[in-house]
């Protein structure tokens, strides 16, 4: 078991792997030469944006010392994690003495991303060698998913095991055992494919945007592709590990793919090294008119010019290709530019990731685990090759290169090809690996995804989905675009509880998307409003209502399960459910004042509610609480995390966290089987809820007004603001009263009617349509 961590090295990776294992709720020491160096890099972190904390306040379970006066607190440590500058021989020096520091047992990993594990344990003690192991972060730590374990062969079983479960449950890791190879499975393949590029813009024949715009979201990347990904992790980064594979790698003609162009080195030499460096290949500076502007490197002169635009039509048309894979092998088959490129650039990467995945992975599949979770690939590398077929990868590869393919085909596709020449294809173009996309992990990751393939669906339509979990569990899965909410998706919750109450014993609500949901769906309601089409908003508002109502007092525990956008509409189905089992990594919140209304599916309500809850027993005063659930929906907070949303009050200390995403839906279908084992029965009704009536709303208004005053606020803001006011403290009563839920309902309702019939409301709306903004007007 691991309760307490240590990590040595302040720099930019050992301070942010503090704060990660601070964000899962560990205590950690983080050490460096000086006390001084070591609090620096702590401070340096709580800076950085994003923001590698989950909580303001996570960062205060980290002490900081000096390597001299930490030495000693090593024997404390569970796991000592080495961080600290990439040469071999300041690492072993400093594991020697953590050797002699550290308690027999304890496990020590180290952070490098490219020195072999085994050698910097040399000699060690044989325990320490038994807990000896690499642990490969990935920057940065707390947002990306991937953590490389290296073990070597003296590591024991059970230390990989521990750091393993330990990555996995409380750091939220996808885990991946790799081989103690020359910068392991990520930096190794993702650098394979980045130089073939950059000897192409030596080369004149395409420039730095042109491939960015192929190498993005067109083919399943980051939309910053390949040089603005290079900007982020550093030049210097990338000459680092460039230069180490050029002088690891044991095959002689692997180490001539890792040959940098002599611009790259004029880069370095001139501190055009990325985003730390304030310009690599790209840099932005402000233009004539004061608004900032992007330039791009013209690596024959060393300065910067005007980005210039691409003109690649093929790539507009492939955008309405939904399916990944299928967009990849039209853009990988066409006769035009884009179509040359990919088959000079991707094939011949997919044919080296093929042969040297033996040497550095024990599957295809934890290689495609590494491309998804440390890069951010929608498709890993043999699902790419799959999505094109094998030997159109192969066949474009020996055309541009028919030495790479002078030992023949790469042992691991043999198996698929020689099955397939009995088939009914007999020009094999469409050969795969695998049927479909690499598996989960284990089997209790991504269960809904597990689900569906075992055909569990019990009801469907174009906005959500029933699905049987097993063991009792009913589950609504939202599918929309971004998983709005729309009359699709109220249906099967509706039905979900129906279905539920019937033949299950509990409910889940939640999906494996990106995000839960980022609201209801905007753009009807717009449309209604213009219109005029009060009655059926009113209808619309009103079943919203219902569906949430029935949520909270279903016949049956209802479980909701958010992860990345929770927003709107989203976040009011996580405030009714019985328990939240939310995502580490969920931003959470009433935003409906952005879009110039409040919430009306029950958010508004709730929150009165639980200010109320909150109250001291013998208190009397609800300005305090209420005050802070007012300023919580009227500034439209959002949670920075799953831990920060129970910080804001979204969630109660009932409420758990899930830090690996994948196995989010298994812990709210085991939350479920608790609450029925706990004896749920629905909650009541709550027909008298304290509101604080003139009196509070007073003092609300004025707070609003004051705000105007100062410009702080406009006049639709003041607006909004007062109705919200009204709400929250029950109507327009002269004085403090009990009222029931209904009755706020109502009152969210009616207020949300009027603010659509605002002008500046609707303007709100339109621009965040439009631009994804929230406008002040």
């Amino acid at each position: 078991m691991i309760r307490s961590v240590a990590v040595l090295g302040a720099g930019v990776m050992g301070a942010q792997i503090a704060a990660h294992v601070a964000n899962a709720g560990v205590p950690a020491v983080l050490l460096d030469v000086t006390s001084e160096a070591a609090a620096e890099g702590l401070k340096r972190a709580r800076a950085l944006k994003p923001d590698p904390f989950f909580t303001p306040d996570t960062w205060k379970l980290i002490t900081t010392a000096s390597f001299d006066q930490g030495m000693a607190r090593l024997a404390d440590a569970d796991w000592i994690i080495e961080a600290i500058v990439e040469r071999l021989d300041v690492k072993q020096a400093l594991l020697a003495r953590v050797d002699q520091a550290r308690r027999p047992g304890s496990i020590v990993s180290s952070n490098t991303s490219g020195i072999p594990i085994h050698a910097l344990a040399e000699g060690r003690s044989d325990d320490f060698r038994r807990h000896w192991l690499g642990t490969h972060f990935f920057n940065p730590p707390r947002y990306l998913h991937l953590l490389e374990i290296i073990p070597t062969a003296e590591t024991s079983r059970a230390v990989i095991d521990s750091v393993t479960s330990f990555a996995d449950h409380h750091l939220g890791k996808g885990v991946v055992i790799a081989k103690d190879s020359p910068n392991f499975i990520g930096n190794h393949l993702a650098l394979a494919g980045v130089v073939p590029l950059l000897s192409l813009v030596a080369a004149g024949e395409y420039t730095i945007e042109e491939i960015d715009a192929m190498t993005g979201p067109a083919i399943g990347r980051p939309k910053s592709a390949t040089f603005r990904t290079l900007d982020l992790a550093g030049v210097d980064i990338l000459v680092h590990v460039i230069r180490n594979l050029n002088e690891r790698l044991p095959d002689e003609n692997a180490r001539a793919r890792f040959v940098l162009p002599a611009f790259v080195d004029q880069m370095l030499a001139k501190g055009l090294i990325g985003e730390k460096a304030g310009q690599g290949f790209y840099k932005r500076v402000k233009g004539s008119d004061g608004e900032s502007e992007i330039l791009t490197l013209d690596h024959e002169t060393m300065e910067y010019r005007p980005r210039k635009s691409v003109k690649l039509p093929s790539l507009d048309s492939a955008s309405a290709i939904a399916d990944t894979g299928e967009r990849i092998k039209t853009l990988f088959n066409g006769s035009d530019r884009v179509g040359r490129f990919l088959r000079s650039t991707l094939a011949p990467a997919l044919v080296y990731a093929a042969q040297v995945t033996p040497d550095i992975a024990f599957s295809p599949d934890d290689v495609d685990r590494v491309m998804r979770w440390g890069f951010g690939w929608e498709l890993g590398p043999f699902e790419t090759a799959d999505a094109i077929g094998i030997e159109r990868v192969i066949e474009a590869a020996r055309e541009v290169d028919g030495d790479l393919l002078a030992s023949g085909v790469p042992p691991i596709w043999r198996p698929a090809l020689e099955s397939n020449r009995t088939g009914p294809d007999k020009a094999g173009h469409d050969v795969r690996l695998r049927d479909g996309e690499v598996p989960p992990a284990a089997a209790d990751l991504q269960i809904l995804r597990a689900a569906k393939e075992r055909s569990k669906v019990v009801k469907k339509n174009p906005g959500a989905s029933l699905v049987d979990l097993g063991d009792g569990v009913l589950a609504v899965e939202f599918h929309s675009k971004m998983n709005a909410i729309g009359g699709d998706t109220i249906q099967m919750l509706q039905a979900g509880v129906r279905e539920a109450e019937r033949n299950f014993a509990a409910l889940v609500v939640g999906n494996e998307a990106v995000h839960f949901s980022a609201g209801a769906n905007l753009m009807l309601v717009l449309l209604e409003a213009q219109e005029e089409n009060w009655d059926e908003l009113d209808l619309m508002v009103r079943t919203f209502q219902q569906t949430t109502m029935a949520l909270r007092y279903a016949g049956v525990p209802v479980i909701v399960a958010p992860a990345g956008l929770t927003l709107g509409g989203g976040c009011e189905i996580a405030l009714h459910a019985d328990r939240v089992q939310i995502a580490g990594e969920t931003y959470l919140g009433l935003v409906e004042v952005g879009v110039g209304l409040i919430p009306a599916g029950g958010g508004t309500k709730e929150m009165v509610a639980r200010a109320a809850e909150q109250m001291l027993p013998g208190a009397s005063d609800l300005l305090p609480p209420v005050q802070r659930a007012f300023e919580t929906i009227g500034f439209a907070k959002t949670s920075a995390s799953g831990p920060d949303a129970i910080r804001i009050g979204y969630l109660r200390p009932v409420d758990a966290v899930t830090m690996n995403r994948d196995r989010l839906l298994s812990d709210a279908k085991t939350r479920a089987l608790e609450r029925v084992r706990e004896g749920y029965t629905a909650p009541v009704r709550r027909t008298a809820i304290p509101v604080g009536g003139e009196g509070v709303a007073a003092t609300l208004k004025l707070g609003v007004h004051l705000a105007w005053r100062a410009g702080r606020i406009s006049d639709h803001d003041k607006l909004i603001g007062r109705k919200l006011a009204t709400i929250m403290t029950g109507g327009n009563l002269p004085h403090a009263a009990m009222v029931s839920e209904q009755h706020l309902l109502d009152l969210e309702r009616e207020a949300f009617l009027s603010l659509l019939t605002e002008p500046k409301t609707r303007e709100r709306i339109q621009h965040t349509l439009k631009t994804g903004k929230p406008l002040r007007n």
